[in-house]
């Protein structure tokens, strides 16, 4: 279990900054410009997240069970991550109207996929895991909310072919992801 604490602490922390130092956090992209603030913050993020990943499959094997979840859980998780990446795709496709009326679907998409995997899963690990990152997407999507507000930021409207888009592009990662990827690359099939 400490290696997946201390690899959700590095991430989550790092993800964090703009929430409790956003002061020091441009006061360091000042001095250390975009392209090395970027390089310096994916190195560490991507070393978080490889302890997340490799914390996460130590826990696993030696997990205690908190509760069994019952199986009609799974087909609402299974709801939950569609729109989780469905959200996913509209943070990542431009001039769709989800990002307009949504403004940070990524945050609330990793809410729905910490969520959905939570009502699937009932061990220590990933209650730690999954757990973990809503309570942190939580903050955050209230953070960046309060920061839309106070600089008075307007998110422009999309286009239909954009929103076509974005659902049709997270309709087809969750159908990848549901029915193939996640039991690669997981150990884990959704559906059997």
């Amino acid at each position: 279990m400490t290696v997946l604490i201390l690899g959700l602490l590095l991430f989550l922390g790092l993800h964090s900054v703009r929430i409790v130092a956003d002061d020091w956090r441009s006061a360091q992209l000042a001095r250390l410009g975009d392209k090395r603030w970027k390089g310096l913050y994916s190195l560490v993020a991507f070393v978080g997240l490889g302890l997340i990943i490799w914390g996460y499959g130590l826990a696993r094997q030696q997990t205690q069970v908190l509760w069994t979840p019952p199986m009609g859980l799974r087909h609402a998780s299974a709801l939950l991550m569609l729109l989780s990446l469905i959200l996913l795709a509209a943070a990542n496709v431009p001039g769709n109207r989800i990002k307009t009326l949504v403004h940070h679907p990524m945050l609330l998409g990793t809410q729905f996929w910490a969520v959905a995997h939570l009502l699937a899963n009932g061990n220590v690990a990933d209650v730690l895991l999954f757990g973990g990152f809503l309570v942190w997407s939580s903050v955050d999507l209230y953070s960046a909310v309060q920061r839309d507000r106070a600089a008075g930021m307007a998110y422009p409207g999309g286009t239909v072919a954009g929103t076509l888009l974005a659902i049709v592009a997270g309709c087809l990662l969750w159908l990848l992801l549901a029915f193939w990827l996640h039991g690669v690359l997981f150990g884990v099939r959704p559906f059997g």
